[in-house]
């Protein structure tokens, strides 16, 4: 298995992941147990961070070996990034498609957490071969009565359009910065500090703007201020955002931003030069 392979394979883990959280705040609502659930989603996202922990020492090889192979293995380089790219979008769709399985797996483990109160028996059930067969047996497509049933009526729509964004400037952050450094080899390490410059607005939009206005719809529907159908749609156009984020938007701005970082960095190297 080569080096691709296996920071495909991971960015898919990471983005199934970050996909599949979106469906706690369903649970949530639906348990009425909004302080575990948004635990739970933390516990989840030890996968991914498992997961990035692994794929950002091999990106950082691959990165080393092109500038080591000339400018023909960079620019090599910019199209085994966009697999990477790739990888995110479709770890992405198929949260999407398993959303509506993992949602009732989450409320049974929500409810058995809360009951027990250990994490360690929760997951020692989860193991049980008795307990795999069920969660195997759970799985199932999104039903289309669901999509017939999808508007944006009553929902801001501001914070959706920025989750797009959000979302590609995240997947694009650390590989803008490694393409960036491998372009500029003399100040690699310079240029992959810099991936801040691209996440850190990502950041921005997310605290102000995106998660704010989720969690707010989240909490009129728990307290009977608001459809709770409103959460699955909301759900859905994260979701839906985060793809058209990782498999288009974030196709179109990598070499732009690309080209940022190393702007950036250019101008730091004159700086103290």
């Amino acid at each position: 298995m080569d080096a691709l392979t296996i920071v495909c394979f991971f960015t898919f883990t990471i983005h199934l992941t970050e996909s599949l959280a979106y469906g706690m705040r369903i649970s949530a609502v639906r348990t009425r147990q909004i302080a575990i659930a948004m635990s739970f989603v933390t516990s989840t996202l030890l996968v991914s961070r498992m997961s990035n922990l692994v794929q950002a020492p091999i990106l950082g090889v691959m990165t080393d070996t092109a500038i080591l192979g000339g400018m023909e293995t960079v620019q090599l380089l910019e199209q085994k990034l966009r697999f990477v790219i790739l990888a995110a979008c479709i770890g992405t769709g198929s949260g999407i498609i398993l959303t509506p399985s993992f949602i009732k797996l989450f409320r049974v483990a929500i409810y058995r957490f809360a009951n027990h109160g250990s994490m360690l028996k929760l997951v020692g059930y989860a193991l049980k071969p008795s307990s795999l067969v069920k969660i195997i047996k759970a799985l199932e497509l999104p039903k289309f009565s669901f999509f017939k049933m999808l508007s944006l009526k009553g929902i801001p729509k501001t914070f959706l359009w920025l989750n797009i964004i959000v979302t590609a400037f995240y997947t694009l952050g650390v590989l803008c910065a490694l393409m960036a450094g491998a372009y500029m080899p003399e100040y690699r390490s310079t240029a992959i500090q810099l991936s801040g410059i691209v996440n850190g607005v990502a950041t921005i939009f997310m605290t102000l703007f995106v998660d704010p206005s989720g969690a707010r719809i989240t909490d009129q529907a728990v307290h009977d201020k608001r459809d709770p159908v409103d959460v699955e749609r909301v759900v859905f156009f994260l979701q839906f955002g985060k793809l058209v984020g990782t498999g288009i938007l974030a196709q179109l701005l990598f070499i732009p931003l690309t080209s940022y970082v190393l702007w950036v960095t250019q101008w730091l190297a004159a700086l103290t030069g």
